[in-house]
Parts: structure tokens; C-alpha cells; sequence
């Protein structure tokens, strides 16, 4: 008789991809679907990688995206997973957590609504 023996990882390994949860993913589409009703976007995209998520929001599908809204967990004890980053690919606000680096989106919104 004859057994498989299983070796048991020692250490922790990094899951295959990087995702939103639902209450980030609500979050981030609750100000998407704010931006479209305001007439800002009209289109998103998500991409999910081994090291990063990252959600597209575009003014039109065929542009770079105005925004990218990126989770980095690697930089969670250094500079905050959660970066907002604008069209030319410069970030705008980075941040341990996602309210305040989309507050500046929230911000122009607000402006949006009033103005």
C-alpha cells in the first residue's frame, strides 16, 4: 500500500489574481454610474493581474482612459494599495484606503452637479 505524501507550504503564496472585493467594486461603481449620469463617462473596463487591479473609467471608449482607480496590495505597508491615477498616466492621490483617493473624482462631481 502506498500513500501520496502532500507537502505542506511553509510560507503563504500570493493568490493568482487581484481583485476588487464587492463593497470596493460597489464603491467604485456607485461613483461610475454618478459620472455617466452627469454625462463624464461612458464606458469602464477592470483589468485583474497577478500583482494589481485596476478599474478604467473613459470618456469615450475609443480614448485613454480619463481615470484609473488601481489596487496594489504589494504597496499595502508602504505607500497605500489604493492609487488614483489621471490621463497621462501621473497619480493623482495614493492612499491606504479607496474613500479618500477618489475623493478628487468626487470633488469635480460635486462641481459638476452645482455648476
Amino acid at each position: 500500500m502506498s500513500a501520496t505524501v502532500t507537502p505542506f507550504p511553509l510560507h503563504a503564496t500570493r493568490p493568482l489574481q487581484v481583485g476588487f472585493d464587492r463593497a470596493e467594486l460597489t464603491r467604485i461603481l456607485d461613483l461610475y454610474g454618478r459620472m455617466v449620469a452627469a454625462g463624464k463617462w461612458r464606458d469602464y473596463a477592470i483589468d485583474l493581474g497577478r500583482d494589481m487591479a485596476v478599474f478604467s473609467a473613459f470618456r469615450r471608449s475609443a480614448e485613454r482612459p480619463e481615470y484609473r482607480i488601481v489596487k496594489n496590495p504589494a504597496l499595502r505597508q508602504k505607500q497605500g494599495m489604493w492609487a488614483l491615477m489621471g490621463e497621462g498616466g501621473a497619480v493623482l492621490k495614493r492612499g491606504a484606503e479607496l474613500g479618500p483617493v477618489l475623493a478628487p473624482v468626487e470633488r469635480k462631481l460635486l462641481k459638476l452637479v452645482e455648476g
